[in-house]
């Protein structure tokens, strides 16, 4: 409606095309945020092909694995560790692996329903803008926030920040309240906790403090600026996580040592025992990996590689639908995490 008052879009008349914009499943509930701007030649105008079909099936069942068989595994140890945070019986490197995995968790359930709902909406011949890109190789916590929930970022930008005034204000006074109302807004957008108040304040402190001081205009120390960026988002997360602000304070006081039972544990090696292949493949494939290694071959021009690369895709993709249904009729552990926000 918006759009239509500010002359973006045009009034949709037919009524059958309003309410499958509305009720269409891929996007309906949690996201991508899809506008109608985006899709309204495409309702009336799209191409259906067997290209863009099985497109849509090989990006559906990339993320039922990564919802599945990461998502879900990664669960498990973030609800051991909570749990025994809260018990003050967990070590200090026990406190870490609990926040490292639902960073991981948490961008793969929700990398992973966007990924569903954009292979759904392929396989109609939709075509959905990208929600993930690769957040956690971020030099900056602005630059994170482009690359997480990316619908959710613009959707806030353009109808929240830009409205405001943005940052091209002659005051700079009025660009931290635009900052602050958009932050404060995102932290409810979550629900009415004071933890996602908080978190939602957490970040905004850190955006602004990286404006003021033109943080991504500095190019020296790449590295350095990407462990701030993922210990900084780490610690935040930690806080969405916990039920309330007492038990996120007392999580991370953990992860420094404080009311610990040591730095290391019995549970600690257990964990990695059994956990060790699902924290190690969530941390790779959280990496634009794949499309390193085939910009690799086709600048090494190993193109036999690349051939062999795309003829195991199939038979990989395959697999992945089958180990995943299985889990699913084995009936694992299924929280649906995006759904409680």
């Amino acid at each position: 409606m918006i759009d239509i008052y500010r002359q973006q879009a045009k009034a949709q008349k037919n009524i059958i095309y309003v309410g499958l914009y509305i009720a269409f499943f891929p996007q309906l509930i949690a996201g991508p945020i899809v506008r109608y701007t985006s899709i309204a030649d495409q309702i009336e105008n799209r191409k259906i092909n067997m290209r863009k079909f099985a497109v849509g099936v090989c990006r559906f069942i990339v993320g039922l694995a990564k919802k599945v068989l990461l998502s879900n595994s990664l669960a498990i140890v973030v609800d051991y560790c909570f749990k025994a945070s809260a018990n003050l019986d967990i070590s200090v490197t026990l406190a870490w692996i609990g926040a490292i995995c639902y960073c991981l968790q948490l961008y793969y359930d929700f990398s992973g329903y966007s990924d569903m709902a954009i292979g759904l909406g392929l396989m109609f011949g939709f075509e959905f803008e990208e929600n993930f890109n690769y957040p956690f190789i971020s030099k900056s916590i602005s630059e994170f926030w482009r690359r997480w929930h990316i619908s959710l970022s613009t959707w806030f930008k353009d109808y929240v920040y830009f409205p405001l005034g943005g940052s091209r204000v002659a005051n700079s006074s009025i660009m931290v309240r635009n900052l602050l109302v958009v932050w404060s807004l995102t932290g409810l957008w979550h629900g009415a906790n004071w933890t996602f108040i908080i978190w939602g304040l957490y970040n905004f402190i850190f955006i602004f403090a990286e404006k003021l001081i033109h943080f991504e205009k500095r190019k020296k120390y790449p590295l350095l600026k990407h462990f701030y960026a993922l210990f900084i988002i780490t610690i935040g997360l930690v806080i969405f996580r916990a039920p309330d602000i007492y038990d996120a304070g007392v999580y991370i006081s953990q992860m420094f040592g404080f009311r610990t039972i040591g730095l290391i544990c019995s549970s600690t090696i257990m964990i990695i025992q059994e956990f060790w292949i699902f924290i190690v493949a969530g941390i790779i494939f959280s990496t634009p990996i794949a499309k390193r290694i085939n910009y690799f071959l086709v600048y090494k021009k190993w193109y036999h590689l690349e051939k062999l690369f795309s003829i195991m895709y199939p038979l990989v993709i395959m697999l992945l639908f089958y180990v995943s249904v299985t889990y699913i009729i084995k009936g694992t552990y299924n929280p649906f995490i995006y759904f409680h926000f």
